[in-house]
């Protein structure tokens, strides 16, 4: 992850001449050579396995609190939440930006 842009660019700092003739470093400017468009990333298949693993925690745990005294499952969907959320931080989820 370590070639996605910086803010470097975006803040009025002049960017390096690889990145005005198209040969940036790692692919970060797209073909033609054109600045600022960058082809689309949209996280690693283990960053969305995490957030789904955390999603359905938040939904079981919400469920279980509006449609009776299921505690079991609200539980169940805390230990989902804290489960997901491990994997994410042991994967470095917040990597995947832009």
């Amino acid at each position: 992850m370590a070639d996605q842009v910086g803010t470097g660019i975006r803040s009025g700092a002049q960017p390096d001449e690889g990145a005005l003739s198209g040969n940036a470093p790692g692919g970060t400017v797209a073909e033609g050579g054109v600045p600022g468009h960058y082809e689309p990333f949209h996280g690693r298949p283990v960053s969305w396995v995490a957030v789904g693993i955390i999603m359905a925690g938040f939904l079981a745990g919400g469920l279980a609190l509006v449609f009776g005294p299921a505690w079991w499952v609200f539980w169940a969907g805390v230990a989902l939440v804290v489960i997901g959320g491990l994997l994410a931080l042991s994967t470095d989820i917040f990597e995947d930006w832009y």
